[in-house]
């Protein structure tokens, strides 16, 4: 089954559709490579998404083990870019944690299934992925 579906309307913007939700994502070129950066643009959602699928997996192992200790977590995501070739070569993931009393068992269970999450293991190894908690 297909997962989405893109059309370019033009001026380096790109119109993706989820086609189970019928959700869009609208994504520009960055205002440093000749677009507007009036929206995420494509290496911005990659690192998004990295910060997404951690906070989303640590979600999974708090619901199986019958706690809501992940409920509020947040993140901050700064995507670092690097030059010939131009890539991505840096995503600095804050982990921001809701202020509860995390015992070093659940500590490390999250911080785990945050590095192995499905995203962080399918991004090339040259990618410095560089991921800190605050608890």
């Amino acid at each position: 089954m297909v997962t989405s579906t893109v059309k370019y309307p033009g001026e380096l913007r790109t119109e993706a559709v989820h086609v189970k939700s019928g959700n869009t994502i609208i994504t520009d070129a960055p205002s440093d490579n000749h677009g507007k950066g009036e929206a995420f643009s494509p290496t911005d959602l990659v690192a998004t998404a990295l910060a997404c699928c951690m906070i989303s997996v640590m979600g999974i192992v708090s619901m199986k083990e019958g706690i809501t200790t992940t409920d509020g977590a947040t993140a901050e995501v700064t995507k670092v870019m690097y030059a010939d070739p131009r890539r991505i070569g840096e995503i600095h993931v804050k982990l921001i944690m809701p202020k509860k009393n995390f015992t070093d068992k659940e500590k490390k269970m999250y911080e785990h299934a945050a590095h192995t999450c499905p995203v962080a293991k399918s991004l090339h190894p040259d990618l410095k992925q560089v991921i800190t908690f605050e608890w």
